[in-house]
This record gives C-alpha cells, structure tokens and sequence, in this order.
C-alpha cells in the first residue's frame, strides 16, 4: 500500500518547503490562523510558477461557518474560475445548510465551475451532525476526496470515526485524515483508520519582525524538515517489513 502527503501552506514560503520536504501535493490556502480563506491571485499564480507539485485552492471566501449567500457563492465560483485559468489540479470546499447537512444545490454550482478540476469536500464535513449521510451526500457530488478529522478537533481524537468513514467510502472516495497530524502518530492512524492519504501543515510559528512594532504578529510557515519526518514515516508504513533476524541460537 502506498500512502500520500498532502501540506496545507499558507505562503509560498511554506509552498517551497513542503516541496523540499517531499510533499505529494499542496492545499493552499491564507490566513491559516483562522481555518484558512481562499488565497490571493498573486499567490496561487507564483505558486504555480515555483513549485511542480499538484496544488489544490481552499475556496472559502470568510472564517466562519460554512452556510453561504448568493454573493458568496458567486466570488467562490469566480475564484474556482480563475484557479482554472492557473492550471490548478483542484479545489477544495464545501457549503451546508442551516440545518447543518450538506448543501448540495451550492455545491452543485461550485462543482461545475471547477470542470475537470479534481474536487476535495474540506472539513465543513465536521460540522455535520449525520456524518454517515453527509459522505454519502459527498460522494453523491462526484468529489474525489474528503478531509476530516471524524469531527473531532484531531484525526487522532476522532480515529474511530475516520475508520468507519473509510469503511462505509468503501473506495468509492479517498477521505484523507487531518488536523493534528504529525510523524508520531500518522503512521499509528494509517493503520488504525485504514486512509492512504494524509492532510498536514508541518507548521512551525514564525516571531514578528522587529520593525513591526504596533502591527507586531506571530505567523505559521510550513517546515521543511517537519514535512520531512512525516514522508518517512508514511514510506516505513509503505514499505515491507525485513527478513526476520533469528540470532545466532537459531530457531
């Protein structure tokens, strides 16, 4: 079984490093601090210039919720637009309902802005209280992919969950664990929950800078070396055990 990495970056900094690192692919987004928004022409176009790897765009107009008005969904549906125009390999989004269920008519629309685009449903997926018929809603859009933590604040927290997600997909969507995934436990949750893909930020804080004065704000960057470790780990679980050593007593 082989497994991949996805790095969410909030940066192109962050971009580089999950590269360097040996990342699979990128979910990019700004604004990490509160969940993540959908990031900056400017960015996903250097982006895309700079880094090889896939990279997919958090389409999330706000923080917040994720019950979106007919002005939202139309700057959502501008940006899937333009992430087209880049050559992104994805999106990534969602919408529910007030009624917390997955709002399928909106996702219908975004759905079909994105075009051949691959689609990921983000972790909305977590504010709905029916998980069972929210992934089967999900699946019903045509996503490629679910990012979830089983609606816990932690994939390792909700690792049961996630298991009987993985069951219930029974291949007929990837849902990929995240939230709180590091290399000391995504390999332990790789065999726990049964997922082959993983969703982390290997995020380290980055101190103001001197010269901000009254602006002074810590941020995250993504770390190469932390992205590192967490690749390592996933080939251990990919790869075979060795040939059992018996010592020199034999048998």
């Amino acid at each position: 079984m082989s497994y991949a990495l996805e790095i969410c970056a909030a940066s192109l900094a962050s971009a580089l490093a999950a590269q360097a690192g040996g990342a699979h692919r990128i979910e990019l987004c700004q604004n990490l601090e509160q969940g993540g928004i959908t990031p900056s022409y400017g960015l996903i176009r250097q982006v895309r210039a700079q880094v090889s790897l896939p990279v997919f765009v958090l389409i999330r107009p706000r923080p917040g919720g994720f019950v979106y008005d007919a002005n939202e969904l139309a700057i959502m549906r501008d940006d899937i637009v333009a992430c087209r125009e880049l050559g992104c390999a994805g999106v990534v989004l969602g919408a529910l309902d007030a009624a917390g269920r997955v709002d399928q008519a909106a996702c219908q629309k975004l759905i079909e802005a994105a075009g051949p685009l691959e689609i990921t449903f983000h972790r909305a997926f977590d504010a709905c209280p029916n998980q069972p018929q929210a992934l089967e809603d999900v699946i019903a859009l045509g996503c490629q992919r679910l990012l979830t933590s089983g609606g816990q604040p932690t994939a390792e927290a909700g690792q049961a969950q996630l298991a009987a997600l993985v069951a219930q997909a029974a291949g007929r969507i990837r849902v990929m664990p995240g939230a709180g995934i590091t290399a000391g436990n995504v390999r332990a949750l790789a065999t726990r929950t049964g997922a082959q893909e993983f969703h982390a930020s290997a995020k380290r804080t980055v101190p103001p800078e001197p010269a901000a004065g009254l602006f002074a704000a810590a941020r995250w960057e993504t770390d190469a070396a932390l992205v590192a470790d967490l690749a390592a780990e996933l080939t251990r679980a990919t790869s075979p055990p060795g040939p059992l050593s018996l010592g020199r007593g034999g048998a």
